[in-house]
């Protein structure tokens, strides 16, 4: 659409327009000239078919268009060709516009995934490092008396106790366990056999 708009400059639709009627009312001219010096000479002219007749009887009548009326269709052809041209206008700043806000949202996605993937990474690194704790935790529970152990482990929440238990090597989780209160043993066991029963099994 926008290179149909800039093909058609303001002006040459005009001048073409101009063009055609000035020729038509210089035949037009030419053709009434000639009907009068046919009347005023001496030779008879040879009939005309009738369709003939009526055409030149229209062409007589024709009159060719007054300065006014030509300058109101060139007026009216300009303020067209101002329109469009306008249109034009508008069309291409909505296209810079468009551009303008095109960058713009690609610019803010950018910003958008760099930061997820800065997220992504802090998170990885604070599950290393709280996994990194736990592991080192683990190992101090495994190096304890069993009995100082198992002391702790009675004040933890069993599912707390039994996630460290579940990390332990088995025979210090076996000399902890055998530290704790027969209910407090019985409670951990269970959260741990519902662990293993819920584990995938391929």
């Amino acid at each position: 659409m926008k290179t149909f708009l800039r093909s058609r400059r303001p002006g040459k639709g005009a001048i073409l327009l101009i063009a055609a009627l000035l020729s038509g009312s210089a035949v037009l001219r030419i053709l009434s000239g000639a009907s009068v010096a046919l009347a005023n000479s001496d030779v008879t002219p040879r009939p005309l078919p009738e369709q003939a007749q009526v055409e030149t009887a229209d062409l007589g009548r024709a009159t060719p268009p007054s300065r006014a009326e030509m300058s109101t269709l060139l007026q009216a052809l300009l303020d067209r060709e101002a329109r469009v041209e306008q249109r034009e206008t508008q069309m291409d700043v909505r296209e810079k516009a468009l551009t303008v806000a095109r960058g713009e949202i690609e610019r803010r996605l950018k910003v958008l995934e760099d930061t997820e993937a800065q997220l992504r990474a802090t998170l990885s690194r604070a599950d290393s490092a709280a996994e990194d704790d736990v592991a080192r935790l683990t190992t101090v529970y495994e190096n304890m008396k069993p009995k100082d152990a198992a002391a702790l482990f009675e004040e933890m929440e069993p599912e707390f106790a039994a996630g460290f238990l579940a990390r332990m090597r088995p025979d210090a989780a076996a000399s902890v366990m055998a530290g704790l209160k027969p209910q407090t043993a019985y409670t951990i066991s269970v959260i741990l056999a519902g662990r293993n029963a819920r584990a995938p099994k391929t």
